[in-house]
């Protein structure tokens, strides 16, 4: 028994240790029947909706349709039970058709295979390493453009199947893709159009005849308008293969080898050469289903009160694409429609994903084979449904009303997303924001001259008793620094003391607003010092803080200015210059 305590404290510290807590075992501590009830019903509902999805978002990647079902059995049965979210269903998004579908043209499968396991180990590195956080603060201008760029691009990738065009290839490029379809208008399949575009009529209108107060409104509802544009299109395309001879509209069987069968686990061959020509493919997997996963767990700790774990939900996300491409997977993160629509239909502990999984392992067995007769075009159209979904174009035309400097990263996200790759995308988009960053906070720092007297009333650092105003004496100069001192304040400071004019015996530098200085603000202020002994003036220091005041001794400045010129107030430090005058 003793023995079992010590085991159990060691897996707590354990745990604790590196922040991996699973929200399902804290939530069975005090399940019931009634909530067991409310999560079947959420988890069966849930894997309805995420079927189509799974399979048009395999199909999209450029995968089997099969594979995108195994992605979400396989993901969303891990991060369900390792999550550190209680609503949190994860599997194939939107997001990662277009990474998914470069990776596979360049690489093949075996390269995507490779990259969504390295990226699933980053995404476990990330959560190991307590970044669950920062990421969540990447700057919401990033997130809008590229976000609204996938949703271009997967709309743009949509209109072969979506109109029927007999094309067998399109250029990878997005405008040549368009010139394409400009030139081959005459090859639009009226049939798969008709069968596209009432596909997206269907699903557009399905929600709207649930409204409140209409008979079977809660049928709408729960019944996703996705499944039911794909079970009514599969209906009137057999039928009009059938009994209209119509055999222009092009099914998944006619592309696809559909199968039922369980996959087995297997390892890639893993190469040195391979593996570091896909570490910048697995970290954009990595830092975009990690991106994406804490925004849906953000957005259901909105709508249910929780709190979820970052760090645990990124190691789950990890396990999870460990897992996934084993098993013949592709990438998956948590879906944010699918986590409302398991919290909307009552779904409050993971179990709701468990069941969710077993729901869609359930239909992979045994209904399978029916997926052959879904028209393509169909699946083109829940993709361009989903695409207008992702577009988010509210948060876009918001973000172009902010400042021009998140405009520009905004803008230069979207371009690059559509125009070059997610890849370069987020790595720019990333770089320009810590610059843009890097300039904001230099411009918190403030650095004034002050002229003839000092006004004590609002100053903190003075003696008691000491209101009179300071008057500053002649061949001294006060400068007064105002936010941290880094980088970018230094070159303020320099061009302030040129404008300044004449030639001072003394500079006063007031630091009391100075919370803390950098390596940069400390080789910039040493190399005003030495300039301005250099030039036969000697620098005094005022109010500066305990912690600056400590960096600025371990660094010599006590030796630089002397310890007399290190001074706790303005008066101390005006009263010091008069002496050295």
């Amino acid at each position: 028994m003793n023995e079992q305590n010590i085991t159990g404290q060691t897996l707590q510290r354990l745990s604790a240790a590196i922040d991996f807590r699973p929200r399902l075992f804290t939530t069975l501590k005090g399940y019931n029947r009634k909530t067991f009830s409310a999560d079947l019903m959420a988890g069966l509902i849930v894997g309805i909706v995420a079927l189509p999805l799974a399979i048009a978002f395999g199909i999209a990647s450029g995968v089997s349709p099969e594979k995108g079902i195994v992605t979400a059995i396989v993901a969303g049965f891990i991060i369900s039970a390792l999550g550190g979210s209680k609503v949190q269903i994860g599997g194939p998004t939107g997001a990662f058709i277009i990474i998914i579908y470069g990776i596979i043209e360049k690489y093949g499968m075996t390269g995507l295979t490779v990259a969504t396991l390295m990226a699933g180990v980053f995404l476990i590195l990330f959560g190991l390493l307590r970044l669950g956080t920062i990421i969540k603060y990447i700057p919401y201008p990033i997130i809008v453009g590229f976000t609204s760029g996938i949703a271009v691009t997967i709309f743009t990738t949509q209109m072969k199947d979506l109109l029927g065009m007999r094309l067998d290839s399109l250029p990878a490029d997005f405008v040549e893709k368009w010139l394409v379809y400009a030139g081959h208008l005459g090859d639009i399949d009226p049939w798969s159009a008709a069968v596209g575009l009432l596909s997206v009529a269907l699903i557009a209108v399905w929600p709207m005849l649930g409204k409140r107060g209409a008979t079977g409104s809660s049928l709408f509802h729960k019944i996703p308008g996705s499944l039911v544009a794909i079970v009514v299109m599969t209906v009137a395309a057999l039928l009009l293969r059938q009994y209209g001879g119509v055999t222009s509209v092009e099914t998944i069987g006619d592309r696809f080898s559909i199968s039922s069968a369980l996959p087995q686990a297997a390892m890639p061959q893993l190469t040195w050469e391979g593996v570091k020509a896909l570490v910048a493919p697995a970290l954009t997997i990595a830092i975009l289903g990690a991106i994406e996963s804490l925004l849906s767990a953000t957005v259901a700790d909105g709508v249910t009160g929780e709190h979820h774990r970052s760090n645990t939900e990124l190691i789950a996300q990890g396990v999870a694409n460990i897992a996934s491409p084993l098993f013949g997977g592709i990438p998956a993160t948590g879906a944010i429609a699918r986590t409302m629509t398991n919290i909307n239909n009552g779904g409050r502990t993971p179990v709701a994903g468990l069941v969710h999984a077993v729901v869609l392992l359930l239909i992979f067995l045994f209904l399978m084979p029916l997926a052959q007769y879904i028209p393509m075009a169909c699946l083109a159209g829940v993709l361009v449904v989903v695409s207008y979904g992702m577009s988010g174009w509210r948060s876009f035309l918001g973000v172009l009303r902010n400042p021009k400097s998140d405009v520009a990263v905004l803008l230069l996200t979207f371009l690059l997303t559509i125009v070059f790759d997610l890849t370069v995308a987020i790595e720019v988009g990333l770089i320009c924001a810590c610059l843009l960053f890097m300039r904001r906070m230099a411009e918190t720092t403030d650095v004034k001259a002050i002229y003839e007297e000092i006004d004590l009333s609002e100053d903190a650092d003075m003696q008691p008793g000491n209101l009179e105003n300071l008057s500053i004496p002649d061949g001294v100069e006060v400068y007064e620094i105002n936010g941290p001192y880094f980088f970018g304040a230094g070159n303020r400071f320099e061009d302030l003391m040129a404008r300044y004019g004449g030639q001072p015996r003394v500079r006063v530098i007031r630091m009391r607003k100075v919370p803390f200085i950098d390596s940069t603000g400390l080789h910039n202020l040493e190399n005003m010092c030495r300039m301005s002994q250099r030039e036969g003036i000697q620098v005094v220091l005022s109010g500066v803080r305990p912690k600056v005041d400590a960096v600025l001794r371990r660094n010599g400045f006590v030796d630089l200015l002397g310890a007399d010129n290190i001074t706790p107030h303005i008066d101390v430090a005006l009263e010091r210059a008069r002496q050295l005058l």
